[in-house]
């Protein structure tokens, strides 16, 4: 099992602003005087032995959007928000128009962000692909139609030539769904979200975005870290810090890293990748709440520890 992600921000696509793309290379070329970086190969070392991701990288600033590769034919999705647009391209890329596929979605809910790449999906216009929807969320259909309807949007819905399923899912009963058994909970956000476990192989994956937890509320973080149980790796809803998210964002429908790094703790879970970042954040925010969550784990650990990642476009995962 491999999870790419191509889409991390959450609310809204947040694209790196020049001034911040000028801001990393002032900062890079001040920590690299005087080192003889004459050579593209030369520069390419220091920034990979002396410079932090954030300072060399970026997070990214495509909305939700991760692939599971399940080693079969067809592909497996959670959620069409910008970072959609990217895996499309990439399919483009190894497939061209030519030869059929089909793709599996699991949809956590419809607010825009998560909807929002649905319209520019290439696979969607290209005659003889599948494309397989589902969600336990009822307004599926309706909120992908609309969006893709005048005056949102040029192209109608109706007019796409490939094949487009809408499957309706329960929460808590198991589904085969490309190759895996997936099981769909129920989270706490606004017009309601679901959360997806995927378990294939002895593997299993969890995809929890926009949830809110209370952690008062002990028989909720209970039921979630049972979701969790023994997951491999836990794609976690981190928006927020864990002050803000118990004051001033109390009932915004997201959660912390400190609550995630606990959830996954009662669940014995093995990896944890903070997801869904907050627009407001830099790369040296997340940078930083990345190495707070790391010294979070290490203080609070008394089992096995749990593996912390930030999540950004374009990581991979091998389970």
């Amino acid at each position: 099992m491999q999870v790419t992600f191509w889409g991390t921000r959450g609310s809204l696509p947040t694209p790196l602003t020049g001034r911040a793309v000028r801001r990393k290379l002032v900062n890079a070329l001040v920590k690299g005087a005087g080192r003889g970086l004459d050579t593209a190969e030369k520069a390419e070392a220091f920034c990979a032995e002396e410079l932090s991701f954030a300072e060399a990288g970026t997070y990214g600033g495509n909305s939700s959007c991760v692939q599971v590769d399940l080693g079969g034919p067809d592909y497996l999705l959670c959620d069409l928000g910008s970072g959609a647009r990217e895996f499309a391209l990439s399919m483009l890329a190894k497939h061209g128009p030519g030869k059929p596929q089909t793709y599996h979605v699991l949809m956590s809910h419809v607010h825009w962000d998560h909807i929002m790449g649905f319209p520019f999906f290439i696979p969607a216009f290209i005659p003889g692909n599948r494309i397989r929807l589902y969600s336990c969320h009822p307004k599926l259909e309706q909120a992908i139609r609309a969006q893709s309807h005048e005056p949102c949007f040029p192209v109608e819905f109706s007019a796409l030539p490939s094949s487009i399923e809408f499957v309706a899912l329960e929460p808590g009963r198991p589904y085969e769904i490309c190759g895996a058994t997936v099981t769909g909970r129920l989270q706490l956000h606004g017009n309601d979200s679901y959360g997806y476990r995927i378990e294939q192989g002895g593997r299993i994956f969890v995809y929890s975005t926009d949830a809110e937890h209370k952690p008062e509320d002990m028989a909720e973080m209970e039921s979630t870290a049972a979701f969790f149980q023994a997951a491999d790796l836990v794609v976690f809803d981190a928006m927020y810090s864990l002050a803000d998210s118990i004051t001033m964002k109390e009932d915004w429908g997201h959660s912390s890293n400190v609550l995630g790094v606990e959830l996954c703790q009662m669940a014995g879970a093995k990896r944890l990748c903070l997801f869904h970042h907050e627009p407001v954040y830099d790369d040296e925010r997340i940078d930083s709440i990345l190495a707070e969550t790391i010294r979070f784990e290490e203080i609070t650990r008394s089992g096995e520890p749990v593996q912390i990642d930030a999540a950004y476009d374009g990581l991979v995962i091998d389970l």
